[in-house]
């Protein structure tokens, strides 16, 4: 811990009995940053508009090392036969782009976000909306979610996105 104090920082050490031993320790893993307001502002839906001239199609935006999206993105796929949706990295230049259009960071690899032409949704209002976009059943299926309470959703949706790695893995590159 750091204290900034007019002088400079001064470093306090957390008494013995609150300090956690080595193998309690919690790893901690950074999934998005804020990056530096520059002195131009950009209309990040005036920049992303060419997205949406001749395919009007929702983008499915998902993390492309994540062995979990990346199977999530293979199910809608499979699940949509008449290709309804588009799909793109989030780690990609598209991708980051779209994640700013969305109010996000660029780098935000912390949820999946489907981008339509005239708004985003993220978290588990994605998944919903995604849903409604493939075959049956999941349209009546993503009805159904609706009736329960987004906080609710949000807090299963961050619970599995935040141990997605630790569960399902992660590849060296997008696979899609």
């Amino acid at each position: 811990m750091a204290l900034l104090l007019p002088g400079g920082c001064i470093r306090v050490r957390p008494p013995l009995s609150l300090s956690r031993p080595a193998h309690v320790r919690r790893k901690l893993t950074t999934f998005a940053t804020v990056s530096p307001t520059r002195g131009e502002s950009v209309d990040w839906v005036q920049a992303t508009s060419s997205f949406f001239e001749d395919d009007t199609r929702p983008i499915m935006l998902f993390d492309g090392v994540c062995n979990l999206c990346n199977g999530g993105v293979k199910f809608v796929r499979d699940n949509d036969r008449n290709r309804r949706m588009r799909f793109e990295a989030l780690q990609s230049e598209a991708g980051g782009k779209l994640l700013q259009r969305s109010g996000r960071a660029p780098d935000d690899v912390s949820s999946v976000v489907l981008v339509e032409k005239d708004r985003s949704f993220i978290k588990s209002e994605a998944v919903v909306k995604i849903m409604e976009h493939i075959d049956l059943p999941f349209p009546q299926l993503a009805f159904f979610l609706q009736f329960v309470p987004l906080f609710i959703r949000d807090f299963v949706y961050d619970n599995v996105a935040n141990n997605r790695y630790s569960i399902f893995g992660r590849s060296e590159s997008c696979e899609i």
